[in-house]
């Protein structure tokens, strides 16, 4: 019988496609200004193999991107960020799914 500290997959009960959805990695966002465009970036870049990820997560290379995205869609975050600023980023992202699991209430609508 083999004994061991082995490396195998502990799945607590749950299906090998539910485990799939839980690979996940929490990234912190550095900025103090358009955080919220910074963190999709990332998000984006880290779902996408973007090569440039590493440098983005790090807080680098992020300006121009910020830039760039901020007058595409046109969104202002001078107020920071809300619902419908969430709203008009998933409007424009339509090919993902924005979640927010803590940190904003529906009655920030700023």
């Amino acid at each position: 019988m083999p004994v061991g500290f082995g490396g195998g997959i502990k799945t607590k009960s749950r299906s090998l496609a539910t485990l799939a959805h839980l690979k996940t990695s929490i990234v912190k966002v550095k900025s103090e200004t358009n955080c919220l465009a910074h963190a999709l970036i990332i998000a984006i870049a880290r779902i996408t193999n973007d090569p440039n990820y590493i440098s983005y997560r790090d807080g680098f290379k992020l300006g121009p991107v910020v830039r760039q995205l901020l007058e595409s869609t046109g969104i202002n975050l001078d107020q920071g960020g809300g619902i419908r600023k969430l709203a008009q980023f998933q409007q424009h992202f339509k090919e993902y799914r924005i979640f927010v699991f803590s940190g904003l209430n529906c009655e920030d609508n700023f």
